[in-house]
């Protein structure tokens, strides 16, 4: 494939989304006036926070698996969808200095399949245990009519606490010098995988194909495509929780949809702004792989994957078992690639 791909030729426009977004903000925002207590971040954040009348916070994140799952049902692996979905909701909530407690999913679908709905809630409990928190229920809905037999949906939603608003990292206490850390990836994770389709080619129409796409050994991968690509996302709980305990952490960022070009300036100050070294850490294979088979300029990876980095750590500290991938640098709330 000659042809340079982006995410937009893929079928998924970025800009349109953050539009959207700020079409409903405005207004949605006049409904915080009937919380109770005091709204703590503003509508765009990684999750939503509030304090409690004992001065406790409280933080919700709601997201899904994206569509990872076509893959999923293709392959009919339903095993790890389950733990993508919990990692992108108690990830968003760690990021904020948060404990994740407790879970809630939401399984749409075409037809109800017993065995596949206890594959993926299996994958569901295990990423709750990953995360340590509880799963207290969710909802399963079965709709003909709107999805195929084979077809469903993921969503999911964790909440999450804090002692006090003093425990949270909320980006306030970055400052031009301090140093820009990267934690890996376990690969995809759940985003990016429209560009990820359309750079191999995956036809959904056409079942057999996709199969044999899916199914073919890339030796640079060690394994076939469909197994790294439905590698699980990796929960960051633990090791969030263990950094707070050993370093003075100003900032964490999720690495999501937007990648580092979006995602760093979610929690920047004003005045600061994010240079990131190219180079300055291993990007994995399967990134390296698409990036050649679609012919994807560096700048368009690192706005579409996580490209290997999916937990940013910003310090004046020294982090153990983490790339320095750069620096907070003066500037308007952007990420500049050097």
């Amino acid at each position: 494939m000659t042809q340079s791909l982006d995410y937009a030729k893929s079928g998924v426009d970025i800009n349109a989304g953050n539009k959207a977004v700020n079409l409903i903000k405005e207004q949605a925002e006049k409904t915080l006036k009937h919380f109770p207590g005091k709204i703590l971040s503003g509508i765009g954040g990684f999750s939503g926070i509030v304090e409690l009348s004992d001065r406790k916070v409280m933080g919700l994140a709601t997201d899904g698996v994206g569509t990872k799952l076509v893959l999923s049902i293709v392959l009919d692996r339903h095993e790890t969808v389950g733990i993508d979905l919990v990692a992108m909701c108690v990830n968003d909530l760690a990021v904020a200095g948060l404990t994740p407690a407790a879970f809630l999913d939401y399984i749409a679908m075409g037809k109800q399949i017993p065995q596949r709905t206890q594959k993926i809630v299996n994958g569901i409990i295990e990423g709750c245990h990953q995360a340590e928190c509880a799963l207290l229920g969710g909802e399963m809905a079965e709709m003909p009519d709107m999805y195929s037999e084979q077809d469903y949906d993921l969503a999911g939603f964790a909440v999450g606490f804090a002692n006090s608003k003093e425990d949270l990292i909320t980006g306030n206490k970055i400052k031009v010098g301090m140093k820009i850390y990267g934690l890996p990836s376990s690969g995809v994770h759940s985003n990016g995988y429209s560009l990820a389709r359309k750079t191999f080619e995956i036809d959904l129409k056409k079942t057999d194909e996709t199969k044999k796409i899916l199914n073919t050994n890339y030796p640079e991968l060690d394994r076939t495509l469909g197994e790294e690509l439905m590698e699980p996302t990796k929960i960051y709980v633990k090791e969030i929780k263990k950094m707070i305990s050993n370093y003075d952490i100003a900032g964490l960022a999720h690495i999501t949809g937007g990648g580092l070009i979006e995602n760093i300036p979610r929690i920047l100050p004003e005045n600061c702004s994010a240079l990131i070294n190219k180079g300055s850490w291993e990007v994995p294979a399967i990134f390296k792989l698409i990036e050649r088979k679609g012919n994807i300029s560096k700048l368009e990876m690192m706005k579409t994957f996580n490209y290997g980095i999916g937990l940013v750590v910003i310090t004046n500290d020294t982090v153990e078992n983490a790339f320095l991938i750069g620096e907070i640098v003066y500037g308007e709330n952007k990420t500049f690639i050097k």
